[in-house]
C-alpha cells in the first residue's frame, strides 16, 4: 500500500472510533495513550510514532470487530508493518511487528505476566502462538529492536485507560512528518 502521514492519519481518525477490542477504550483513544506513554518515556520519535501507530493493522480489515474472539489471527502487527517500512523505516516498523511477539516472549519469560494481561489479550495470544519456548526466547533476545518492541509491548498493555486525557492525533503530525521525510528519496 502506497501511503503517506495524512493518509494514515486519515484513517486513525475514520475508522479509530471503534471499541479496541474488550476494553472500555476506542482505537484511537488506545493509540493516543500508547503515544502519551512513549513521549512520557522519552523513547524518542520513532517509538513515539510506533506507538500511536502499533495497532494499524486491525483498521485495515472491514468492520471494526473483535476478530480475536472468532477466533481470527489478523497479524495485525505484520500488515501494520508492511504500511510503516518503506514510511518510516525499521526504527518505527519493526517495534510495530515485533509487538506481539514481545507479548509472546514477555509471557515465556515471566509466567506472572500472562496474568497482567487483558482478557482479550490473553484470547489473542492463543491465536498468536501462545507463551515462547526457550528456543524462541533466546531468538528474540538476539533482535536488533528487542528492547524497542518490549517497551511497545508494555505501553500497549497499560493504554486502555477509559477517560484519559491525553493530547489529540494533531500533537503527533508534525514528529510524523519529520520522520517520513527523512525517508523520502532525495
Amino acid at each position: 500500500m502506497d501511503t503517506t502521514t495524512d493518509r494514515i492519519f486519515d484513517l486513525l481518525a475514520r475508522r479509530g472510533t471503534g471499541r479496541y477490542g474488550l476494553s472500555d477504550v476506542s482505537q484511537i483513544e488506545h493509540a493516543l495513550q500508547s503515544a502519551a506513554l512513549a513521549v512520557q518515556r522519552r523513547l524518542g520519535d520513532e517509538l513515539v510514532i510506533a506507538a500511536l501507530l502499533h495497532d494499524l493493522g486491525h483498521l485495515l480489515v472491514g468492520d471494526d470487530v473483535d476478530l480475536a474472539g472468532q477466533g481470527i489471527d489478523d497479524r495485525h502487527e505484520d500488515a501494520g508493518a508492511r504500511i510503516l517500512e518503506g514510511l518510516y523505516g525499521p526504527g518505527v516498523a519493526e517495534p510495530v511487528r515485533l509487538h506481539v511477539a514481545a507479548k509472546r516472549y514477555l509471557c515465556g519469560v515471566n509466567p506472572g505476566y500472562f496474568d497482567r494481561l487483558s482478557e482479550d489479550s490473553r484470547t489473542s495470544l492463543a491465536l498468536q502462538g501462545g507463551p515462547m519456548g526457550a528456543d524462541e526466547i533466546a531468538a528474540f533476545d538476539r533482535l536488533e529492536h528487542r528492547a524497542a518492541a518490549l517497551a511497545l509491548r508494555l505501553i500497549d498493555d497499560e493504554a486502555k485507560v477509559s477517560g484519559l486525557a491525553t493530547p489529540g492525533l494533531e500533537a503527533y503530525r508534525a514528529t510524523a512528518l519529520r520522520l517520513e521525510t527523512t525517508r523520502r528519496p532525495s
